[in-house]
């Protein structure tokens, strides 16, 4: 399923379908709820985060072997880049203190971006490295990075070309595939994820489910994530609008 020829396309653009907090209490298209109000709550989590001070090149480690100089990746450091990046910006829109923080971040995803690009394109990338390029382009989209979206969808393509069962692959392609407005595109890769396992695909099946008109689905998928994350009061306001009819899609 290639989408590379669908990204330029007006209709490819963000929603919040990623596990954040919603309140919900009124007639209103999902779409509309889930972005003003993932703005709400993301914002309340995440103002009081600064974006951290990092140096992408510290993702390259040089190291003498005999056989000559060897270059590897200090997946620790990356991982703790993308997990602080994540606070602000894995779902859309992203939240920053400040536009310092932001333009730092923007800096951070295009740079950890090109030098990943040169691994991404090998002719037998890392599993690894294509999950963590995905997921940073992913979040380069939604601080409308250009070319963002499309270095996401080659890495999560490549990636479950070569491991069609990868959980967390198939968990993160679908969560960007739906909060890409593509949500019928999405399903397969969500519901294979759930069947894997990966808990947080639940929550965006639901929202996709609710979105394509299928409620029961919906409920059930977001009662299984409720019950992964019984402190996720927000997830009992949706599924209670759903029940009570008081959430329209």
């Amino acid at each position: 399923m290639l989408l590379h020829n669908r990204i330029s396309d007006p209709s490819f653009h963000r929603s919040a379908t990623a596990p954040c907090e919603y309140v919900v209490g009124f007639q209103a298209s999902i779409r509309m709820l889930v972005v003003a109000l993932a703005f709400v709550f993301a914002y309340s989590s995440a103002q009081a985060r600064e974006y951290g001070r990092y140096d992408p090149k510290r993702i390259f480690i040089e190291s003498e072997s005999p056989s000559g100089t060897r270059h590897s990746i200090d997946f620790q450091y990356l991982d703790q880049i993308l997990d602080d990046l994540s606070t602000h910006a894995k779902s859309y829109p992203p939240v920053f203190d400040s536009n310092q923080d932001r333009q730092r971040a923007i800096r951070n995803i295009a740079m950890l971006s090109g030098m990943l690009d040169i691994m991404v394109n090998d002719p037998a990338p890392s599993q690894e490295i294509l999950l963590r390029a995905g997921y940073l382009n992913a979040m380069g989209h939604n601080l409308d990075i250009p070319g963002s979206a499309q270095r996401a969808v080659s890495c999560y393509e490549k990636l479950l070309a070569m491991a069609p069962d990868h959980p967390l692959g198939n968990c993160r392609y679908g969560i960007f595939l739906a909060g890409s407005n593509f949500g019928r595109l999405a399903l397969p890769y969500l519901k294979k994820a759930h069947s894997l396992g990966v808990v947080d695909a639940d929550y965006t099946l639901g929202l996709v489910c609710l979105e394509l008109g299928d409620k029961q689905s919906a409920l059930e998928y977001l009662q299984s994530y409720r019950k992964a994350n019984p402190g996720a009061l927000n997830v009992d306001f949706l599924i209670n609008a759903i029940r009570n009819g008081t959430l329209h899609y």
